[in-house]
């Protein structure tokens, strides 16, 4: 049993100039292909719920699920949720055995997103478990633009809130399908400078794999989400599993068909990062 906190994985990766990947869940058959990968590379990993996934799945539910394929890994598993918008949904990741939540409170006015970060902090630690809060806006790709970090408006939001992770916006975008992000080194370490708390990159499925390694060496960004690359993943390997087994019907056989692609995928994105 290797169940994590979020400050348990990420502490470690700081200090010796790796990163951790927390990777998007959709649903179980997503979830079990990256703990097992991360299990069979000896390596940690983050599950997340998103939104989307919570929308499908409930939290409870969830919450059971991740702490179940955490309890079979050798390697640590962080039980994480991802984008929570209100105290309410925090506070139900809390409550039904979730190792780390990320707050989300990056839409609102400064003093207001610390204000509630701070409070969800405070609530997170009182039940043993991480927080991630995050400051400026990480856009999406065809939608709303990001809006980047303010380094000292960082050093603010990180020494009022005491969350155990940040989550900043340096050029990454969420859904972006093309590896072509220009995230500039320079901005992550003018942030870095004023303050020494674990950073975390939103979107890092269309920073290029190269880049991702050497920001993970060469700064305390030390967790990068990735959803879209491994999705993508899953919809070309299932595509092509149709078209090979057209007779094929039944879900489960259908979507087992994708799980070596996926496992193969994501160790690739753990290995990456990693100081292997």
């Amino acid at each position: 049993m290797t169940i994590a906190t979020l400050s348990e994985v990420l502490e470690p990766a700081k200090k010796n100039n790796y990163a951790v990947a927390g990777l998007v869940v959709l649903g179980w058959e997503d979830a079990r292909c990256y703990a097992e990968a991360a299990d069979e590379l000896g390596l940690p990993v983050i599950l997340q719920a998103g939104p989307g996934c919570r929308k499908n799945t409930p939290i409870p539910i969830l919450g059971k699920m991740f702490r179940y394929l955490a309890e079979q890994s050798s390697s640590p598993v962080v039980c994480h949720i991802d984008h929570g918008y209100s105290l309410e949904e925090c506070q139900m990741g809390i409550d039904n055995g979730f190792t780390s939540i990320m707050y989300d409170g990056s839409k609102l006015e400064l003093n207001e997103n610390i204000e509630k970060t701070a409070n969800i902090v405070e609530l997170g630690h009182k039940a043993g478990i991480s927080v991630e809060g995050e400051i400026g806006f990480v856009g999406y790709n065809e939608g709303k633009k990001s809006l980047k970090t303010n380094p000292n408006e960082a050093k603010k939001f990180a020494d009022e809130t005491r969350c155990d992770a940040m989550a900043i916006s340096v050029g990454n975008t969420h859904l972006q399908v093309d590896k072509n992000t220009n995230v500039d080194i320079q901005d992550i370490l003018a942030v870095q400078n004023l303050t020494d708390t674990a950073l975390v990159l939103h979107g890092g499925s269309g920073i290029d794999f190269l880049l991702r390694a050497k920001i993970a060496k060469e700064t305390n960004v030390c967790k990068f989400n990735i959803g879209t690359e491994l999705r993508k993943t899953f919809g070309d390997s299932l595509r092509f599993s149709l078209k090979k087994n057209p007779d094929i019907f039944d879900k489960i056989q259908l979507l087992d068909s994708t799980a070596n692609d996926i496992k193969k995928a994501t160790k690739i994105v753990i290995k990456n990062l990693s100081k292997v």
